[in-house]
């Protein structure tokens, strides 16, 4: 009995170690992640660099095989970047196709505009697309690719599907074309690698999974875009294992590995975003999330928009819950640092009545006394910091509100507006007029009046927050050199930029993105405002922070 005493405690020791160590591990995950996270401008930097070189590269006089073959580069980078010039880089691409009369490269191309249009969850667009292309006139390089898109958009559509009977028909078609991609992709080790796990895991073989995918993982770490793709299967294995430790460092992995990738389409760190929530870990789960969100419409990856839009208002209404509870926390060491300056003040008068009755501790008295004062003006220095830090929440807590309800409801009449941008598509391609058709993809108007209301939303929203913003912000300004907006409008490019610097959106990157200038532009906004300043110039953007700040 003893020995089984003995036995048990020894065991229970060991796992208290283990999952202390998995703790540690994860945690250390988390914070490289935030780090990566907070550094990842310099990935998108790194991005956009390849992304300018290829646009350069199209723009000289090159020969359409060369041309073909740099817009499949140039598609490669956009992928899981932005959807829509994906879509339009892959329908480039099959136009240069056309010309050559290359039946191969047509085919090619119409699956790669196949397979942006199955992730952007146009499924039936799809399907049709590659309808178009024959299997048996493919060489054997490309029939992999085939096999791909079919077994994905078969997949998501089996995710997605509503009753169980399309789902287990979706499901059965899936089966059937991994099972074509083992066959064909044997030479392709990674390929072959996450198709026979999906497999595996599929058939419930999670350990052979795991096996696989860990033995691959381990000669790829300094690949990102495999290791991203390998430990979100990895995780998915783990998850349907119900080992949610191990899931969650894996999502962390994959995560990490998307950061530096610099995609912006994923879902690793949307799923450990959740899996954060249900652990307690608000604030991260709600910044992770919001990520996610900023990165979908950027994007415009509308099935992660609607994803995010599942779980987002829950993490949200948990974070202001704990900002409410924050804030009550402020207000009560307000009172008790009140109490306290009162017992002070009582305890000072006390002392001073004492000693002021000693007449040979004098000199002691006036000490203590300036001492004292001296209490008393950091005491008061203290409560106006706590008041300021109490003003700063306060004010924080309800432009976050605002902007996150505004920003929701955009979401949904933008998501409204283009389902029915789509169906007007549609009805123009139902009645085979082709011209028409091509000429409302290339125009722009649908793009810039979305934009227009968007700028127009942005300011309404903006100066009913504060309404006196364009009047004081001119009064930092020299005379003559104020800035008025147009008639036609509420606020000038120049009063959007500083609107944006009052929200505390400094980064000159961020705020060519939101204006869609270049930051170039935006600097030389700044620059040029920032001469005209009545003061100090480099202490403009310092005042306009102080703009609608109340002065008690």
């Amino acid at each position: 009995m003893k020995k089984i005493i003995i036995f048990l405690y020894i065991c229970g020791v060991c796992m208290c170690q283990l999952h202390a160590a998995t703790n540690n591990v994860v945690d250390s995950l988390l914070s490289q992640l935030d780090q990566v996270i907070q550094n990842r401008p310099v990935y998108i930097e790194q991005k956009e660099k390849k992304l300018n070189d290829l646009r350069k590269a199209l723009r000289q006089r090159i020969s359409d095989e060369n041309r073909f073959t740099l817009l499949g580069e140039y598609l490669d980078e956009y992928r899981s970047y932005n959807t829509d010039s994906s879509l339009y880089i892959s329908r480039e691409r099959y136009q240069v196709a056309l010309r050559m009369k290359n039946k191969e490269h047509q085919d090619n191309a119409l699956m790669n505009t196949a397979e942006i249009m199955g992730t952007a969850g146009m499924y039936k667009e799809a399907i049709d697309l590659m309808h178009n292309v024959q299997i048996n006139q493919l060489p054997d390089e490309l029939h992999p690719y085939y096999y791909h898109i079919y077994r994905t958009v078969y997949g998501l559509m089996a995710d997605y599907a509503v009753t169980e009977r399309e789902k287990k028909l979706y499901a059965e078609i899936t089966d059937k074309y991994r099972d074509s991609l083992l066959l064909v992709n044997k030479d392709n080790l990674l390929v072959y690698t996450l198709i026979q796990s999906d497999q595996y895991n599929v058939r419930g073989e999670f350990d052979d999974a795991i096996q696989l995918l860990t033995d691959y993982l381990a000669g790829q770490i300094d690949n990102v875009h495999d290791v991203a793709i390998c430990a979100y299967t990895l995780s998915e294995s783990y998850r349907l294992k119900e080992d949610t430790e191990k899931e969650k460092e894996y999502l962390i992995l994959s995560s990490i590995a998307d950061m530096k990738s610099a995609v912006r389409e994923y879902i690793s760190l949307r799923k450990l975003a959740v899996l954060l929530y249900q652990e307690g870990d608000i604030d991260r789960a709600y910044s992770y999330l919001k990520l996610c969100m900023d990165d979908a419409v950027f994007c415009n990856a509308r099935l992660r928009i609607l994803e995010i839009l599942q779980i987002f208002p829950f993490i949200n209404d948990a974070y202001q819950q704990k900002t409410d509870k924050q804030q009550e926390q402020m207000e009560w060491a307000l009172v008790s640092i009140s109490l306290l300056s009162i017992f002070l003040l009582i305890a000072i008068f006390y002392v001073y009545k004492q000693m002021k009755r000693v007449a040979a501790a004098r000199h002691e008295v006036v000490d203590a006394n300036k001492r004292l004062k001296e209490l008393n003006e950091e005491l008061h220095r203290y409560n106006l910091q706590l008041k300021e830090a109490n003003h700063i929440i306060a004010e924080n807590s309800y432009l976050k509100e605002e902007y996150i309800g505004r920003y929701m409801d955009q979401c949904s009449v933008y998501l409204e507006k283009m389902d029915n941008y789509r169906r007007s598509l549609g009805k123009i391609a139902a009645s085979g007029k082709v011209d028409e058709l091509y000429k409302h993809i290339k125009s722009s108007k649908f793009i810039d009046e979305e934009l227009k209301d968007f700028y127009a939303n942005f300011d309404n929203t903006f100066l009913q927050l504060f309404p006196t913003f364009v009047e004081d912000f001119n009064a930092l300004l020299a005379d003559g050199e104020q800035i008025y907006p147009k008639a036609n409008e509420r606020m000038s490019t120049e009063l959007r930029i500083f609107a944006l610097i009052r929200l505390g959106i400094t980064d000159s990157v961020k705020i060519a993105q939101f204006l869609r200038y270049s930051v170039t532009t935006i600097y030389n906004y700044r620059t040029k405002v920032r001469n005209k300043a009545v003061g100090e110039r480099d202490l403009l953007e310092q005042e306009v922070m102080k703009i609608g700040k109340s002065k008690g």
